[in-house]
Order: structure tokens, then C-alpha cells, then sequence
């Protein structure tokens, strides 16, 4: 009997402690993947980004006043328009003389008149904006109350879940505000709640800047307009929904607002979309938001929470202990002098950059945009449009190895689409076959030179966009996807097979007009100075790299074999992936010329570097060693996402310490929004990239450099741990990692070395590993 009531007392210990509220036991652990504030946000660079692919919300978790940012990524005025100069390839013959003569100048010049778009280009209305879908704003009453008397105010983005929150306490009641962007529902979702029944008062409203009437019909307020098309003014159309369902109290309405008292908790939904494609935008909101007002508040977050985890769950990564305990703005300022104290930022600040991914696009939809998905101006810098000659390809350069392949998808279908116009365009200026893009484009399929010959003449963005599409299939291994997209790659090749000519001075053959993008020089006069040249380094690493690529795929699909052996003559043509100048940096053009500004914050003749696979310390070391010369004149300042793409070339370079040292400067803290080109990147306090102001492909490219400081899977290998600093060489484990060749990663190291690892594949597969500085060559585990 003594036994049994020992066991029994043993047991009912047990069950207490499993079932107990944990606080009673033990202080919960937080998630390392919270960002959190202890103040509302005073700009819209502290606020919070929520996003579902296709909406996104910014809440600023304001007491008195909240106004939420309401984004949808197919947002966008201005149309299609043809642009092209038909008459411009005429020019070309005498373009061309004057560059073989090095009058680049007058070359330029020539291209100034004729060469360009038609008409205003990206300045004009018909290019159009992505643009702010509007705010809404709710203002909140609280009878009786002071709020001075407000505390313990919290304001947090949880990544784990995509949902963001904000508490306060006033006058004993507690206050909770929770908001998320449902994936599956597909509308915002706000729940306010008070602590003691009926202390909920409040007025709801909606507003744009312009081109935006706000109305409430029956118990719906709605926010509806039209857009300039930049023609007769009758562009994109958008309708943004919101209804609120109240526990206690009542809800009357305005001719604008809709007005609750007394409630104890309130649900708002929030259903917007737009008429891009033909979309019925006025039936499909009005279906969402009915079917989210019939589904229970927590059947919409278990759907929302089952939809994002089966993308954000699949990679964990561990670099050892946060500083959780301080808000997420004071954990920047203090990683600039302790970055040793707090491991866990970078790791937070790389599954936040696959939480923007996540957020920002979805298959049959948009890629992000410069601004991702986060806008809140009419005139959004930059156009919030997609700029190929880095920018729209950084946004997606994480992908692979973060385990987020798929969305990379949406970015396939824009460059399709860019396709029919990009042939018309290739015949236009260069008589040529395939099809071109150059620096900028839109929704719309611009494809065009832009309005300047200084940039705009750049050849490489459609060559440039072939890399993220090949990248895919290099991850994936998908034979179907392949095969899909060969046509896109071979009209590429196509159009640079068709427009190289031959440099008389070497022989070489290469591209004609070209800049480097945005990049100039002095003449060798020393005194002029102009962009336009032919064959910068650029353009002949991203034809080489093309040319390959094609080949591979003709000869894996049994396609173009006629095609193919010209590409192979070609490339015994093309001027080699790099060549080192007099003062042994990699040559930016074809000629050493001596740049304007050194520390220009583009380093395009390092394509070769990444996200090319042509240089390399593994099988190019004396390019490798010129490369970083160059990098050492460029600097280690500049805009947001200039040091991240420096980075990445150190990793790449396997200076794991000097690519944590880019790491910090990316993480500078700053709250400066004034456009700026030259240095001054950092972070916002929302973990925003400014260039300044925002621009997202710093958040993506820092991502894709903390993976290639950890994983590279080019040089014909699997290398674990190729560029680890000292600062993360203590102790570190990831899951879930991706490399080339549909290889899974997860491996342990301590004191610099891999303790652990494993690889996987969906069939076993003999793969080289390179794991502590010895090669091996292994055969993959079974998925």
C-alpha cells in the first residue's frame, strides 16, 4: 500500500507538471524570432509588415489613433505602351563605328538622340506606380481613462506565425490588439480586445491620398477608385472592403465611418483587390469577405498558421544566444558595439528576409517589387517598379537555399511575359533575332532602353533575369520546369548570338552599345567622360554564362543541336570571364579605363563572382585575387543593398570574417528616408533595408549572404561552412538548408568545425562534399 501511494504521489507530480501553467514551473523561453518595441512607431519605417503573398498590412500599434498601411501588390497605374524607336537600329551601324574609333562620347551622344525610348519613359504616367492601396484608421475612445496612466506597452511581430500584436494596460484594463494577413482567407484580419467588458470605443475609417472615395453601405465601409492609366485616365480599378463583428456593445455608422461603443472585442476584416488581369474585383472581394465573416476568428488563424508554416517551417537556423530581453531597435544599436552578446540577430534577420519573401509574392502573382510588397505613397520611390540590372534579381537570390524555390515562380511568369515585347524591341534597335530587356521594366512588359543613355542603354537585364530562371532549375532539378522555360532562355541567346561584333583591336567577339551598369569613365583624355562602350565585363560573363546554360538544356531536353555548336563557337570567342588591369583589379570594361567615381556603388564586373559561378578561388584564384582588389577600391560603404551584394562576393570569396564585417554595416541602425546613392545604407527599425529610403533588396541580399556564408553548392561541390566568421564559430546547427542539385543540408559544427551532417535527396545520389577542408564524396540519404 506504501508503494502504491508513493507511485501514485509520483505520478500525480508529474501530471501537475505537465498540465500546470508552465509560469508556475519555469519562465517560458522566448521565440528567437520576435521582433518586438516598447513604443508605437513614430514613422512608417518602424511599423510592422504583414503580408499574405497578394495584401499586405503596416499596423502602427498607435494608442489613441492606429492607422494601418493597406497594401496589394497588382496595384499599379500607367498601361501598356509601345515605346520602341523603329527607326533605331538604322543608327546602330554608325554607333558601333564611332565606339571601334573610341569616340565613345559622340557615341553616346548619337544614342541620346536615337537610341532611347519614345517619349518620357519611367518619368512618364503611362509607365505607371505600384502605389499605396490606402490607410485605415481607427481612433479610439477611452471614457474616463487617462492616458498618461498607460503601461507596460508592447508592440510585436512575431515571425514564427506572421501575426503582429500590440498590449497596453490604462486605468486596469488591458488592451490587445492582433492583426494578421490570412494566407487560405485571403483578407486582413484585426482583433481588438479589452480586458473588462464594454471598454471598446471606437471610429473606423478608410482614405487615399487620391483618386479614392470612401463610403459606408449599409454595415460596410468601403474605400473605391480608379487609377491613371496615363492615357484618358481610366486606369487599374481597386475596391477595399472592411466589415467589424463586435462581442457586446453596438455599431452605428456615418456616411464614412463605422462607429462602435461599448464592445468588448472587435474583428475587423478587411477584403481588397484590384481588376489586374480581368480579375472581377468587385465579386471576388465581396466573396472573401463573406466567406471570412462565416469562418470562426480561430478556424481563420489555424488556416492562416497551417498555410504559412508548410513554407516558413521548413529551415531552422541556430547561431547561438539573442538579446531578447530589449526591444528589437536597441538590439541594432547594440550589436554595432557587442555583436559577440547577440548570435541570434543575424539569425532572426535571415528568417525575417524569408518571412518578406513569404509575405511578399505567391505563385500566379507578382514578384516584389523594390518595395516588396510595403508601400505607403502614391509616388513610391523609384516607381516601386523592377530594375534588372541587380535589383529584382537580389530579391531573389535567397531562394534556393532558404527552401523557398517556388516563389520564384512569379518572377518566371514577369519574364515571360517580357518575352513578345522584348522581340519587338530587340528588332527595333538592333535588327536582331530573340528577345531583349534593358534596365527597367514594369507589369506593363516595358522592355525598351530607357530614357538616358547614361543607364538606360544596358543590354544584360533580359541575359541577367536567364540567371534567377536557370538558378531555379539548378536547385530543383525539375526536368518539366526545364523544358517549360527553355524557350525563354534560347530567345535570350538568341538575341546576344545576334548582336556580338568583333572588338578590332582583339577579336573578341562582344556586345555594342553597353554600359556597365550606371557606372562611368574618363575618356583617355582624361577630362571626358561618358558610359557607353562596348563589352563590359558584365555583358560577356552573363553571354558566356547564357551560352552554357543553353547548351546544357539542349543537350538534357535533346533540342537544338544546330543552335547549340554556333553557341559553341561563339563562346570560343567571347572574352574570358575576367581580366586583371595594371593595377591587378578585374577590368570593368574592356579598356582600362579609369572610372569617375571608384566607390560607385554597383560592382557589376563581379558577376562572375555571384551569382555567376565563372570566378572562383576553388578554380580561378588569380581572378579571385583581382576581384578582391576591386572590392578592397570599392569600399565597404554604400547604399543598402550595395553592401549586402558585397557580402555575398566575400563570402564567396571565403573571407567569412570581412562578410560579417558587411554584415554589421548592413545592420546600421538608421531612420533616415532622404534618397540617397551614395554611402548611408543600414536598417530601419522594423529590420527594413534602406538604401535609403527602403528598398528590399537589401533585407534579400543580406539573406542570400548569410547563406553563402554558411552553404555554397557551385564549384561542382557541397561546401559546409565555407565562410564562417570567428563570431559564429563557437557553436551553430541549421536545418533544412538547400543546395544546387536538390541536395537538403542539416548540419551541427563546434569551435569552427562540423560536428554533424546530413544530406539528402529525394533519391540517393553520389555528391562531393567538401566538410572541414577535405573533399569527400558521399551518396545522399533518402529523403
Amino acid at each position: 500500500m506504501l508503494i502504491q501511494t508513493k507511485y501514485f504521489f509520483f505520478a500525480l507530480v508529474l501530471y501537475l507538471f505537465a498540465t500546470w501553467p508552465l509560469g508556475v514551473f519555469a519562465k517560458k523561453s522566448p521565440s528567437p524570432n520576435v521582433l518586438w518595441y516598447d513604443t508605437p512607431a513614430a514613422q512608417w519605417e518602424e511599423t510592422l509588415p504583414l503580408g499574405n503573398g497578394r495584401l499586405g498590412m503596416m499596423p502602427d500599434g498607435g494608442i489613441v489613433k492606429e492607422s494601418i498601411v493597406l497594401n496589394d501588390i497588382t496595384l499599379w497605374s500607367g498601361s501598356t505602351q509601345d515605346a520602341n524607336n523603329y527607326e533605331a537600329h538604322k543608327y546602330l551601324p554608325e554607333i558601333r563605328r564611332l565606339l571601334k574609333e573610341g569616340k565613345n562620347d559622340e557615341a553616346q551622344h548619337l544614342i541620346s538622340q536615337h537610341f532611347v525610348c519614345k517619349g518620357p519613359g519611367s518619368g512618364g504616367p503611362q509607365w505607371g506606380k505600384y502605389q499605396v492601396l490606402g490607410f485605415l484608421d481607427m481612433a479610439f475612445e477611452y471614457p474616463g481613462a487617462k492616458v498618461a496612466t498607460m503601461g507596460n506597452y508592447r508592440r510585436s511581430l512575431d515571425l514564427d506565425n506572421a501575426v503582429a500584436n500590440s498590449t497596453f494596460e490604462m486605468d486596469g484594463v488591458t488592451y490587445k490588439r492582433e492583426y494578421f494577413t490570412a494566407f487560405g482567407a485571403d483578407v486582413g484580419v484585426i482583433r481588438l480586445s479589452a480586458s473588462v467588458p464594454g471598454k471598446l470605443n471606437l471610429r473606423i475609417s478608410m482614405r487615399r491620398p487620391e483618386r479614392g472615395d470612401t463610403k459606408v453601405v449599409g454595415d460596410e465601409l468601403q474605400l473605391a477608385g480608379q487609377l491613371d492609366n496615363g492615357t484618358d485616365g481610366n486606369g487599374m480599378q481597386y475596391m477595399a472592403r472592411v466589415r467589424a463583428l463586435l462581442d457586446g456593445g453596438a455599431q452605428t455608422t456615418t456616411r464614412n465611418e463605422l462607429v462602435v461603443r461599448g464592445a468588448t472585442s472587435v474583428i475587423l476584416l478587411v477584403s481588397a483587390g484590384t481588376d489586374f488581369r480581368g480579375n472581377d474585383h468587385l465579386a471576388i472581394t465581396e466573396t472573401l469577405l463573406q466567406r471570412a465573416l462565416q469562418t470562426p476568428y480561430e478556424s481563420l488563424k489555424k488556416l492562416h498558421w497551417t498555410d504559412y508554416h508548410a513554407l516558413f517551417n521548413r529551415l531552422q537556423l541556430d547561431l547561438g544566444k539573442g538579446r531578447m530581453d530589449i526591444p528589437t531597435d536597441r538590439r541594432l544599436e547594440e550589436f554595432q558595439q557587442y555583436p559577440e552578446q547577440d548570435r541570434g540577430l543575424p539569425a532572426m534577420f535571415f528568417q525575417f528576409g524569408r518571412y518578406l519573401s513569404i509575405s511578399s509574392t505567391r505563385i500566379g502573382l507578382l514578384p516584389p517589387n523594390l518595395q516588396g510588397l510595403w508601400a505607403n505613397q502614391i509616388h513610391t520611390p523609384w516607381n516601386g517598379d523592377y530594375h534588372l540590372d541587380v535589383n529584382v534579381q537580389m530579391n531573389h537570390w535567397h531562394l534556393g537555399a532558404a527552401n523557398l524555390s517556388e516563389l520564384n515562380l512569379p518572377l518566371v511568369e514577369l519574364v515571360r511575359g517580357l518575352v513578345e515585347p522584348g522581340q519587338r524591341t530587340a528588332k527595333a534597335y538592333y535588327n536582331a533575332e530573340g528577345w531583349v530587356a534593358h534596365v527597367i521594366t514594369n507589369i506593363w512588359g516595358f522592355t525598351e532602353p530607357g530614357e538616358s543613355a547614361s543607364w538606360g542603354i544596358a543590354n544584360a537585364g533580359s541575359g541577367w533575369l536567364c540567371n534567377n530562371l536557370w538558378e531555379h532549375y539548378a536547385y530543383t532539378g525539375d526536368e518539366d520546369y526545364l523544358r517549360d522555360i527553355y524557350p525563354i532562355l534560347k530567345g535570350s541567346a538568341q538575341f546576344y548570338n545576334s548582336v556580338l561584333m568583333e572588338d578590332p583591336k582583339t577579336g573578341w567577339l562582344v556586345t555594342g552599345p553597353s554600359v556597365s551598369p550606371e557606372n562611368t569613365f574618363y575618356m583617355p583624355d582624361g577630362k571626358t567622360h561618358t558610359n557607353v562602350a562596348m563589352g563590359p565585363t558584365i555583358d560577356h560573363q552573363i553571354t558566356r554564362e547564357l551560352f552554357t546554360n543553353v547548351i546544357e538544356a539542349a543537350a538534357l531536353l535533346g533540342l537544338d543541336k544546330d543552335f547549340s555548336d554556333t553557341l559553341r563557337m561563339k563562346l570560343e570567342r567571347v572574352p574570358p570571364p575576367g581580366r586583371i588591369g595594371t593595377d591587378g583589379r578585374l577590368l570593368e570594361w574592356l579598356e582600362e579605363y579609369k572610372e569617375v567615381d571608384p566607390q560607385h556603388r554597383h560592382i557589376s564586373h563581379l558577376y562572375g563572382v555571384f551569382p555567376a559561378d565563372l570566378i572562383s578561388p576553388f578554380k580561378t584564384p588569380a581572378l579571385a585575387e583581382a576581384a578582391k582588389k576591386s572590392l578592397e577600391v570599392r569600399g565597404d560603404d554604400g547604399t543598402g543593398w550595395a553592401i549586402a551584394y558585397k557580402q555575398i562576393f566575400w563570402a564567396r570569396l571565403l573571407d567569412g570574417n570581412r562578410a560579417f564585417k558587411l554584415l554589421r554595416q548592413v545592420l546600421t541602425p538608421t531612420r533616415t528616408v532622404d534618397m540617397n546613392y551614395g554611402p548611408g545604407g543600414g536598417t530601419y527599425p522594423n529590420l527594413f533595408s534602406a538604401h535609403p529610403p527602403l528598398q528590399i533588396d537589401g533585407n534579400f541580399g543580406t539573406t542570400a549572404a548569410i547563406a553563402e556564408m554558411l552553404l555554397q553548392s557551385h564549384n561542382g561541390m557541397i561546401d559546409l561552412l565555407p565562410a564562417l566568421p570567428d563570431s559564429w564559430k563557437e557553436s551553430g546547427e541549421l536545418k533544412g538548408f538547400r543546395a544546387r542539385g536538390n541536395f537538403t543540408v542539416d548540419m551541427k559544427w563546434k569551435n569552427g568545425k562540423v560536428t554533424s551532417y546530413r544530406i539528402s535527396s529525394p533519391k540517393p545520389t553520389k555528391v562531393k562534399v567538401k566538410v572541414n577542408g577535405e573533399m569527400k564524396e558521399i551518396v545522399s540519404k533518402r529523403i
